[in-house]
């Protein structure tokens, strides 16, 4: 069922469980106590889960997991080092919409996204990549770094 509320300006709604979904993986409660979840637009009109990693899962992983022609968001539960040497995480919003994907693809992707992260309340980091490359961990660990 879409979110009302949450219709979006390409008419793509956000399915109920998203946001579900989304409030126990910030509190990493039991099957949502996950390393990442993944969405896909379905049908062109609505957002739902596409995957779940499971907490023992890498960060390379995560990357690896996303098609290389179809856009997709995600969350992922980052944790890093800080640059005194602290244990920290963020939780990370990720669009990725690789170059390879269809134009029309993109664009609907690109046109949801503020939306989703309406729903997605508690996101510290925003990251947006088209190619692997934009993924590698030490550039992702460097911009968490800089929201402390």
């Amino acid at each position: 069922a879409k979110t009302s509320a949450e219709a979006m300006a390409t008419g793509v709604g956000v399915a109920d469980e998203v946001s579900e979904a989304f409030e126990a993986f910030k509190l990493k409660r039991g099957e949502f106590d996950l390393r990442y979840i993944t969405f896909r637009i379905e049908n062109d009109s609505t957002v739902v889960i596409d995957s779940r990693g499971p907490k023992e899962s890498t960060w390379e992983e995560f990357a690896a997991s996303l098609p290389a022609d179809e856009p997709r968001y995600a969350v992922v539960d980052f944790e890093f080092e800080t640059t005194d040497g602290r244990p920290s995480s963020k939780i990370i919003f990720v669009t990725w919409a690789p170059d390879t994907a269809r134009v029309k693809a993109k664009m609907v992707y690109s046109g949801s996204k503020d939306s989703l992260k309406r729903v997605l309340v508690g996101v510290s980091v925003s990251l947006n990549a088209t190619d692997q490359s934009e993924l590698e961990i030490d550039a992702v660990t460097e911009m968490c770094r800089k929201f402390g």
